[in-house]
Formats: C-alpha cells, sequence, structure tokens
C-alpha cells in the first residue's frame, strides 16, 4: 500500500511517525447500537500513544434530528481546539473496526478545508495485530489555532440529491448492504422506508476493504466500482444509512483519483423518513 498522508497511511507509517511533534491521532471508533460496543470505554481502556477521542455523535450539528449531521464551522474549530489540534497538524484518523467509521472524520475535516490527514488503514485492529503500542493515559493538551473553510462542494443536501436522481447527471453511489439497498430487510433505525435512491447503484462499502479490513489497491477499488455499473466520468454523490460509510466510498475515490465526488449528509436516514421522496426497490 502506497502511504499517502492526505488519504491512508499503514500502521508501519504511522509507527515511523509517533513521535514527530506536529502529528495528532485521532480515534474516531462509533458503532452501531446493535454492536453492543462503548467506543469511549475501549477508547479510556486502550487507544493509541496520544490519540484524542473524537465523538462524532457529539462533534455535529445537534440542531438537527438526523444523526451526526456535520456541524457549523465554529463548532468543528472549538472543538478540535479543545483536543490540541489545529493548523499545521498532520492529522490521523483509526477506528476500533478496521476502516469504518474514521472515513467519515477524514471527510468532515476535508469539507472544512482541512486536507492534512489520512485514515489509518486496517485502524486498531491491525496495529493490536501486530502487537504495537497503546496506552491508557489522556494525552497531554495543548491549545493550538484553528482556521477553516468550508468545502460546500463536497457534501450534498436532499433537494440537490432529489435534482441529481431526476436528471441522472450524477451518480449516486450506496455504500450500504446490498440486502438494505434492495429494501429485503428493514432498516435499523424505526420509521424508514426501505429501499434506495431511483436510479443509485450499489457499491457496498465492505467490498472496497480486504480481508484484514485494509483498503483494496487503487486498481481493484477501480475494479469494483465499474462492476457495480458506476460510470467514473460522471460526479459521484455517496450516500448510506446515516452519512458514515458513505465517507469510505469518498475515500476509495480520492484513491482511485475520481476528484468530483460528494456525500449526501442525510443519506437514507433523511430519505427514507420522507414519504414524498420516491424509493426504488430491488
Amino acid at each position: 500500500m502506497q502511504d499517502d498522508p492526505k488519504t491512508l497511511v499503514s500502521t508501519a507509517w504511522l509507527a515511523a511517525h509517533l513521535r514527530d511533534p506536529d502529528l495528532r491521532i485521532l480515534d474516531a471508533s462509533w458503532y452501531l447500537p446493535d454492536a453492543g460496543r462503548d467506543a469511549g470505554a475501549e477508547y479510556a481502556e486502550a487507544h493509541i500513544p496520544g490519540a484524542r477521542f473524537f465523538d462524532i455523535d457529539e462533534v455535529a450539528d445537534l440542531r438537527s434530528e438526523l444523526p451526526h449531521t456535520a456541524p457549523p464551522p465554529e463548532k468543528f474549530i472549538a472543538r478540535l481546539r479543545a483536543m490540541g489540534v489545529g493548523d499545521g497538524h498532520q492529522v490521523v484518523v483509526y477506528d476500533g473496526a478496521g476502516l469504518f467509521s474514521a472515513a467519515r472524520v477524514w471527510w468532515l475535516f476535508r469539507l472544512m478545508g482541512k486536507t492534512d490527514i489520512a485514515v489509518l488503514d486496517g485502524g486498531l485492529p491491525k496495529w493490536r495485530a501486530e502487537n504495537r503500542e497503546l496506552e491508557d493515559m489522556p494525552p497531554v493538551i495543548r491549545d493550538r489555532h484553528m482556521t477553516v473553510s468550508r468545502q460546500p462542494n463536497l457534501i450534498r443536501d436532499v433537494t440537490q440529491v432529489a435534482a441529481a436522481a431526476k436528471l441522472g447527471d450524477h451518480e449516486i453511489v450506496d455504500a450500504r448492504s446490498p440486502a438494505r439497498f434492495r429494501g429485503e430487510t428493514p432498516e435499523p433505525r424505526p420509521g424508514l422506508r426501505a429501499g434506495h435512491i431511483p436510479g443509485s447503484k450499489n457499491v457496498h462499502y465492505a467490498s472496497l476493504l480486504n480481508p484484514d479490513g485494509t483498503m483494496k489497491a487503487p486498481e481493484a477499488l477501480r475494479a469494483v466500482f465499474l462492476a457495480a455499473g458506476v460510470d467514473l466520468n460522471k460526479p459521484v454523490i455517496t450516500t448510506c444509512g446515516s452519512g458514515v460509510t458513505a465517507a469510505i466510498l469518498s475515500l476509495a475515490l480520492e484513491r482511485i483519483g475520481h476528484r468530483d465526488h460528494a456525500l449526501y449528509d442525510g443519506s437514507w436516514a433523511e430519505w427514507g423518513m420522507y414519504g414524498d421522496l420516491r424509493v426504488e426497490k430491488g
């Protein structure tokens, strides 16, 4: 795997840079309720040295009824400064599932105009499997100035997605499981209809990963998108259940050099809630 501090880095890269003074590490572990895991408690028990805990449900716009909606820039700045993360830092973000919720934080940083961030390939499971250093101590925090520049081209709302679905001028790519995409299984969030956005394509996020939880090589990623019928000559809107695994698709698109992509932040938690929005099954 080719290390890229703006997209994806290996455990070996992180181990080599672990003591760099301008490196900041974030533990962005997050799990669905049925996983029965407490991300905050697991972080407190053991984390990569120096890591700060990034709670995607709290570093969010809590005024929204939708889960972990992207926060306003001023809240993002305040929370990251409180973690000691600011301008000039190289950030590496990981999670306890391997490669799952960390990509959401990667996308969120990019939404705020911060590009010096990479996901740890294979995450904490790979780091543990290699018997690398862990600690249970909280990091020493020093405040650091942060400036952001929100990039509206990286996010889409329900009106923009509905227009894209009607016009067919974008590829809408859904990261949920095939059964959820086809509407064959109920959604984990109560009250949501089953199915998918009309005209969207299904690329289950797990199909982009190797058995060890690392991301596939760029040529293999490209093959997965093409096999799903995604026209990579079009701009892409990524979506999923609530905007978390959609970011894995966004990361994969960035890895293959497809720069024209945006994430539907409301995702199915929003689309599946409104009866006046069309739903397809099968």
